[in-house]
């Protein structure tokens, strides 16, 4: 460095330029450029457009972050914590979110768990100590216990998918039970009598009320529940497409099948189309509609509900409680209780 020349930004070789880099350089106090770049009309346009150049020449950006705080505001960033990315049904709930609290001006911000409860413990802590405004939550078990202490620190939690065990927080689903009931009942009206089922880990709620909703069917239609014909614990379709074929292949195999989400499905669907098992016109039906499920060109009975309207209605409910988030006076209302929104569901039938 050239006697007389100033260090580039931070007063250090390559550091992060502050805002009394910017003052120095234009020979003004940090307050005056602090207003300036805020535009501020105390300031005057001719001392406002000299410290935005020099903002712009030492690239200037200011912590939004650490300003909101000083305001006593939050970070504007919502945490988004799902089970598993790779499912389609993530992304459309994600697309949901952003929607709704984008229009508050907030920012979405992932987190994937793959299903580990340590993982989702991990990612709600750090959530949390970054400050963000809530936390809309897909959560991987029954234990819950990080999520209420998160609450009970103050940041709005709202559960998607699963409803909330051991404290109280609004949640949306989908009607899990009916859906399955009806595709299930479906295949029971088409003749099939030995209907197999694959699910989920059997500590994923959904894929419980789902199996509940399959046996249901059964139950009223005089038909037993035959474990042999259940699978669970499958979350790859590479997964699913060996415990499908582990059916297909038995001496009695079943004449359909019933998947509890599109990842089981794709499985299966591929164990039928592989003609490695006596399985080639099995039926099929599931839980999740999704894209190119019109060209399997194999009789297929998908339940569907907008996944989209699911995230929408859990980023509503999350602006709902963030609007009110300040605590109660003495005096004052008492927070609304905690409210349970279910989605319907309805059938979509392909290749019959």
């Amino acid at each position: 460095m050239t006697p007389g020349s100033r260090p580039p930004m931070g007063g250090q070789m390559g550091g992060q330029p502050t805002l009394r880099d910017v003052a120095e350089r234009v020979g003004v106090s940090a307050m005056t450029a602090s207003r300036a770049l805020r535009d501020d009309p105390r300031v005057l346009p001719a001392t406002r457009d000299r410290v935005r150049a020099a903002a712009s020449e030492l690239g200037y950006r200011p912590n939004e972050v650490a300003r909101s705080l000083r305001l006593g505001r939050g970070t504007g960033l919502v945490g988004l914590v799902v089970t598993n990315l790779a499912n389609p049904f993530y992304s459309r709930l994600a697309l949901g979110v952003d929607s709704v609290i984008a229009a508050d001006g907030l920012k979405t911000v992932i987190g994937n768990t793959g299903q580990d409860l340590d993982s989702e413990r991990s990612l709600v802590a750090d959530l949390v100590a970054r400050r963000v405004d809530g936390i809309i939550a897909v959560p991987a078990a029954a234990d819950q216990r990080h999520l209420a202490a998160a609450a009970s620190d103050g940041v709005p939690v709202v559960l998607a998918s699963r409803p909330p065990e051991g404290f109280e927080a609004d949640c949306v689903l989908v009607d899990d039970f009916g859906g399955a009931r009806d595709a299930t009942a479906r295949l029971i009206a088409r003749g099939h009598r030995r209907i197999g089922f694959l699910g989920s880990p059997p500590a994923v709620y959904t894929g419980t009320e789902r199996l509940r909703g399959y046996a249901a069917a059964l139950a009223a239609a005089g038909l037993p529940l035959d474990e042999s014909l259940v699978r669970q614990g499958q979350t790859e379709p590479h997964e699913a497409e060996r415990a499908a074929r582990e059916l297909l292949a038995l001496p009695e195999p079943p004449t359909a099948l019933f998947c509890s989400n599109n990842r089981n499905t794709i499985g299966a669907f591929r164990a039928i189309r592989a003609g490695r098992t006596t399985g080639g016109d099995t039926a099929l039906a599931g839980f999740d509609n999704f894209e190119l499920a019109d060209a399997l060109g194999l009789p297929l009975t998908l339940v569907t509900y907008d996944s989209d309207e699911l995230g929408r209605t859990a980023g509503r409910l999350l602006a709902d409680r963030m609007r009110a988030r300040n605590p109660a006076s003495a005096n004052g209302p008492a927070p609304a209780p905690a409210r349970r929104v279910v989605t319907p569901t309805s059938l979509v039938e392909y290749g019959g």
